[in-house]
């Protein structure tokens, strides 16, 4: 996994520093003993922090050196934090299968889960996927546990799905809750409303999810114009009003946040290699093995090398290569449900962090990359210019909207 190994004496250690680049990398350090522990770490600077583990002892400092002790060291170059963190996480999963998680640290994902295995189905915040074959659906992931319940709770005040944590047993005398009596829901628990009823909003709840708002959002719209043209003047209004404290919720969403099974896309990361960005490519929450893309002049070269005799060279755009690239990615390794959580963990680190490495794009609702986007975020992440800063979808409808309104207005 680790793609460089070379071995250390104390007798010559000169050479093996000088061999060592002054870059990020990760890096795994065995003895001479099969059955020791390895030391697994990552590093911003590989030569700085061996010349600190294996340089000569200070008898007066207590600081950890292991020059007795290593015999050989395994490394990989990489080139960002989000590269040396899932390179790590997997070295260390293979070395410590047992303790790997607690030697990482990773926090949880937030995430909305839709239980649908229960008889009358409700929504939860939670921060574990129960089992990848399971019915349920989760939506994320979200930077807290505190933004997830406020979007969650925010959301159901438009709908009538129950917010009790029992399992249901219908009773008709039984009083109900407050919610009931707000009218806030559709009260399964005194059946006061059919099964079948009670399914139909479930699977409401379950598109608005899905969609990031948009289904509630042209439902609403729809019932305002109509009762704009039959002159309900007041009924259009209050659902006017109904529709921007929507918008209002639907803003609490980062793009990244849908339906973890339909969270595909790419994330773009520089590269240790000489003019090539790193691919991860995403699908389904799940983080695949990089790929290098090969860009600049290098590249450009490789490409118009022996043209064909009497036809000339269609220079292949920058899309089909990327296209190819991600093709080329193998399929991503997560196969268990604490693989997934892992991987989203990761994700999530990765996304709310207020200066990072890097871009991300994600796919449509038809599982189509923004390939346009894709490739300008491509050249910022080779030029290592800062990304610019693009407005999510649902923020993108959201001022259309407003435009759209003013000019009836007006």
């Amino acid at each position: 996994m680790l793609s460089i190994r070379l071995e250390f004496s104390p007798a010559s250690d000169a050479e093996f520093f000088a061999a060592l680049p002054a870059s990020p990398a990760v890096f795994l350090l065995r003895g001479d003993d099969a059955n020791s522990e390895p030391y697994i770490t990552k590093t911003a600077s590989l030569r700085r922090r061996l010349l600190r583990l294996l340089g000569p002892a200070d008898s007066a400092s207590k600081r950890l050196n292991l020059r007795e002790r290593v015999r050989n060291i395994e490394y990989s170059p990489t080139a960002s934090d989000f590269e040396s963190g899932f390179l790590l996480y997997k070295v260390l999963r293979e070395t410590f299968p047992q303790s790997y998680a607690d030697r990482l640290r990773l926090r949880p994902a937030p995430l909305i889960k839709l239980i649908l295995d229960n008889a009358y189905p409700r929504v939860t915040v939670t921060s574990r996927i129960s089992s990848i074959r399971a019915g349920n659906a989760y939506f994320g992931p979200f930077p807290t546990r505190t933004a997830a319940e406020k979007f969650a709770n925010d959301a159901l005040d438009f709908f009538g799905m129950r917010r009790c944590t029992d399992d249901l047993a219908p009773d008709p005398t039984f009083p109900g809750c407050v919610y009931s009596e707000m009218k806030m829901c559709l009260a399964p628990c005194f059946k006061g409303c059919s099964d079948e009823r009670y399914a139909e909003e479930v699977a409401r709840v379950r598109a608005f999810l899905e969609s990031g708002g948009r289904t509630l959002t042209h439902e609403l719209s729809a019932e305002r114009d109509r009762a704009s043209e039959s002159l309900d003047f007041e009924n259009a209004a209050a659902l006017h009003s109904k529709i921007e404290k929507l918008r209002g919720v639907c803003q609490q969403l980062p793009e990244i946040v849908r339906a973890i099974d339909r969270l595909d896309g790419v994330l773009i990361q520089p590269s240790s290699e000489t003019d090539c960005v790193r691919l991860f490519k995403i699908v389904a929450g799940r983080i695949a093995d990089p790929v290098d893309l090969k860009l600049g002049a290098r590249q450009a070269l490789a490409e118009n090398v022996a043209p064909q005799p009497g036809r000339s060279r269609i220079p292949q755009s920058m899309e089909s290569r990327i296209a190819e690239a991600l093709a080329s990615a193998p399929a991503p390794l997560a196969q268990s449900a604490q693989e997934w959580m892992e991987h989203l963990a990761m994700l999530k680190r990765w996304y709310y962090r207020t200066s990072k490495v890097g871009e991300i794009f994600l796919a449509d609702e038809k599982g189509d990359l923004p390939m346009r986007r894709v490739v300008r975020g491509v050249s910022r992440v080779f030029k290592g210019e800062k990304p610019q800063a693009d407005l999510s979808e649902s923020a993108r409808d959201y001022w259309i909207n407003r435009g759209r309104e003013a000019q009836l207005d007006s």
